[in-house]
């Protein structure tokens, strides 16, 4: 017996009922973006390992050390996405999706592929929940891209929800901050872990982000970055914040996020769940108002954010998991040969008034038939034999109550329709 196949390490099968979590959540994604004026894109998984190389930064560590990049039969460099804002900034580009009304609002919802150890609620595949709005340079765009993700992570029973937020000013602010940062950490180097000495000179914001505790002690006498913020920065963000307030919306100014990708400019935050742990992190975003430039196409500010789907589906609330996995199937038990053309007939009947139906189609007895039904949670049983197609009727069972009584096939309608 030859070996058996499993699934390539870092990726994972979801399987039912699981995949109904994935699916509610996705709905109601959908349905809230939707109500906010966004319209879904669907980028290739496959790009040019250019287009991250430009878009997301050759320091990161996306692209440096995560991404799967390979060359095709014609020797040009391909990666499989490593994440969606470049992709749709590529997309905004290449349709010239400038021309439309302004702002354009975008969301996705997909796969997206990292090299990186496999752990609890990461993997190689992972899928993310994303959305964009390009063309306005507003703090208004900020705000209302923050107030819809906190309905929809509200929607999905998420509570205690709490904004962290900060800015890394424009690029003239980032300049003169960079340079701050670099002074301060040089006489620290070799105290730094090798990330953070490579980071000192390619990317040093990234630094911030350490999770090393000797480096966080030795950043806490580091510059703060708000010190080095143009007029118009500041001005930016001191909207943003008032204006969230204005809307009553938990947050803290958080001066050590950055955001690891090269285009962040000005808002930067993150929506923590009170409560989970250190990894409280639900969603990250930022306004990146360079990145279409880099890609070719018109200045064009923009803000977005990205939800690691699997994360949010491991932290989700019981309640919510319940609802969405809940399944009460009507179960079609057909009783002879006759009986068994005339079920599926009427089994696709009921399926076209809306009722879940699963048929019986293997001949098995009346009683294996009622067990198989309480195994798949159905609530109801319905019986087709030669007697009840001569009387054109079915009988019914609830598999609950253990009452059992003759139908019409139209009542049944009506009753299954009463019981969902």
């Amino acid at each position: 017996m030859s070996k058996a196949l499993r699934s390539v390490k870092g990726t994972r099968d979801l399987l039912p009922p699981q995949t109904a979590v994935w699916n509610a959540v996705e709905e109601i994604a959908r349905r809230v973006f939707t109500s906010y004026g966004y319209g879904e894109i669907r980028t290739p998984v496959l790009e040019s390992t250019d287009l991250f190389v430009r878009g997301v930064g050759e320091s990161t560590d996306i692209v440096g050390k995560e991404m799967y990049t390979f060359a095709d039969r014609k020797g040009r460099s391909l990666s499989l996405r490593p994440e969606a804002t470049a992709a749709i900034g590529r997309a905004f580009v290449e349709h010239n999706l400038q021309e439309l009304p302004l702002p354009v609002r975008l969301y996705c919802i997909g796969p997206f592929f990292r090299y990186e150890r496999p752990q609890k609620g990461r993997y190689r595949q992972f899928f993310q929940i994303d959305a964009e709005l390009l063309g306005d340079p507003g703090p208004h765009s900020d705000v209302e891209v923050i107030l819809m993700l906190l309905r929809f992570l509200r929607e999905l029973g998420l509570e205690r929800l709490v904004v962290l937020i900060n800015t890394v000013g424009d690029e003239a602010s980032r300049l003169a901050y960079r340079a701050a940062l670099v002074s301060y950490l040089e006489p620290y180097k070799d105290q730094l872990g090798e990330d953070s000495r490579r980071r000192l000179e390619s990317n040093p914001l990234r630094i911030l982000d350490s999770k090393a505790p000797a480096e966080r002690q030795l950043l806490e006498g580091a510059p703060n970055l708000h010190d080095h913020l143009s007029p118009e920065s500041r001005e930016h963000f001191e909207q943003v914040l008032a204006l969230l307030e204005r809307f009553e919306v938990e947050l803290e100014v958080a001066p050590q996020l950055v955001r690891g990708l090269d285009y962040y400019t000005r808002t930067v935050f993150e929506i923590v769940s009170q409560g989970l742990g250190s990894q409280d992190a639900i969603v990250g975003a930022g306004r990146y108002d360079r990145l279409i430039g880099d890609l070719g196409g018109p200045p064009t500010e923009a803000i977005g954010f990205a939800i690691g789907q699997d994360r949010l589906i491991d932290v989700l609330p019981e309640s919510f998991r319940a609802a969405a996995t809940a399944s009460s199937p009507a179960m079609l038990i057909p009783i002879g040969d006759q009986a068994q053309v005339e079920g599926l007939a009427l089994a696709e009947r009921l399926r076209q008034a809306g009722i879940v139906v699963i048929a019986e189609l293997s001949g098995r007895s009346v009683r294996s038939a009622l067990k198989q039904a309480n195994r798949r949670g159905a609530r109801h049983a319905i019986l087709l034999g030669e007697d009840e197609i001569a009387r054109g009727e079915v009988t019914f069972r609830d598999l609950e109550s253990g009452e059992q009584l003759a139908l019409s096939t139209d009542d049944l309608v009506q009753r299954l329709k009463e019981s969902t």
